[in-house]
């Protein structure tokens, strides 16, 4: 028998948050027709045209929210720990299909937007081609392809490693050529090997190479910043949005330079500081500690992450006091962060500050601002693609309640979470 096709979908809930300026409706509805809201508001005042044919969906003790938006992954990863210099020596066959799995984690789990900040070689292009053909599910990606590198620069094992304006604006026109939406930068060392991570990798000429050309193609451009002089570069440059933004100096001393926090707000630029990738790793190594088999490496890593999440948050503190605006961006599959958990990034800002309603703010309307993508996505209104997540209790409360998850939506269609074929 031919299932029932409808063109109208009308979601019903005791809840529902918009986002547009994190008010929340009660005894609230959204009509959706096709892949767009048509309409949002009360019960009472969402009404489908007369004579539709209409799918009615009603929840008790719910709210409806837009999806979330995670502005910072790494599909390629598997959260298992592993450092990504031993990642990158997996197939790119592999690495594709682990994407796969990534995707739909996130999207079951509620993300319908992402921001994949890097992925080896032409791994991440080949599954928005294989999620195009309808062979797996994933949520709306923003893809930078290869990351931005120096020569034994943090990523640079992913397949660029560019020295010279002339160099750099060759990979960035390549990226475009390939179907890149925006440039993801590594403006300082990180957790490659080879990389200095407190040092600057880009000289500034370079770097204010790639953000040219990136904007003259229309692209934005997302920079990692492990120090302070690595913001300063990044800023120089005419970035879009920084990740991570750890107030350090090249010694490694942590010190805050509100000069830095003022210039980020006075240029509109994005920050996601990437709490729970941190924390996840914390956690598992303090669950060392309990059972007793932390070795001395172990525990003097320990002991150096305790400081380093310490003046991270004091600066997210900081730094929204002074006017910038923090996104949400969970930053797994690295390290032993496994993807499908974004919800503990909002939980991560909370505990740093945030009210749960600003948590859901950062983490779909700003996202979606630092995605580029708010046009679309990110919050509830007339003629946005209907990106919904239907959750049991109210976020707005209590952000645990994130994890409750009701249904998905993406497009106007619901999900079948238990599809794993």
């Amino acid at each position: 028998m031919k299932q029932k096709t409808f063109t109208f979908k009308l979601i019903k809930a005791p809840r529902l948050i918009d986002d547009t300026g994190g008010r929340v409706l009660e005894q609230a509805a959204v009509l959706i027709e096709g892949d767009a809201i048509r309409a949002v508001g009360t019960e009472e005042a969402v009404v489908p045209p007369e004579g539709a044919q209409v799918e009615e969906l009603s929840y008790k003790d719910a709210t409806i929210l837009p999806g979330l938006v995670d502005c910072h992954v790494h599909m390629n990863g598997i959260g298992d720990g592993r450092a990504g210099d031993e990642l990158t020596t997996l197939p790119d066959e592999v690495l594709t299909l682990q994407s796969a799995k990534n995707a739909r984690a996130h999207l079951y789990s509620g993300v319908t937007t992402l921001r994949d900040c890097g992925g080896k070689n032409r791994t991440t292009f080949m599954l928005r081609q294989a999620v195009g053909m309808g062979i797996t599910p994933a949520p709306r990606m923003l893809l930078a392809g290869r990351p931005m590198a120096i020569i034994g620069g943090h990523l640079s094992y992913f397949g660029i490693a560019a020295t010279g304006e002339v160099e750099c604006r060759a990979a960035v026109r390549q990226l475009v050529k390939e179907g890149a939406d925006f440039v993801k930068i590594t403006a300082t060392g990180g957790s490659t090997r080879t990389s200095i991570r407190t040092r600057p990798s880009f000289n500034p000429d370079e770097m204010k190479a790639i953000v040219d050309e990136a904007h003259k193609f229309g692209r934005h451009v997302v920079a990692h910043c492990v120090s302070s002089q690595g913001m300063v570069n990044a800023l120089d440059a005419g970035v879009d949005t920084i990740v991570h933004a750890i107030h350090q100096e090249a010694d490694g001393a942590f010190k805050y330079r509100p000069e830095i926090a003022d210039r980020i707000a006075r240029q509109g630029v994005f920050v996601n500081p990437t709490f729970s990738v941190v924390r996840k790793h914390m956690r598992n190594l303090e669950a060392k500690v309990e059972d007793g088999t932390i070795t001395p490496a172990q525990q003097e890593s320990l002991d150096g992450l305790n400081v380093s999440y310490e003046a991270m948050v004091n600066g997210f503190q900081k730094m929204r006091k002074a006017g910038v605006t923090m996104v949400c961006g969970s930053d797994s599959a690295w390290l032993d962060s496994p993807m499908g958990n974004f919800q503990a990034e909002l939980v991560a800002e909370v505990d740093a500050g945030m009210k749960p309603m600003e948590a859901i703010v950062s983490a779909t309307r700003d996202s979606a601002r630092s995605c580029q993508v708010d046009d679309k996505v990110g919050t509830l209104a007339k003629g946005k693609q209907a990106d919904i997540l239907v959750v049991k209790g109210n976020p707005a409360r209590d952000v645990n309640d994130l994890y409750n998850i009701q249904d998905v939506f993406l497009a106007g269609q619901r999900i079948d979470r238990g599809n794993y074929v």
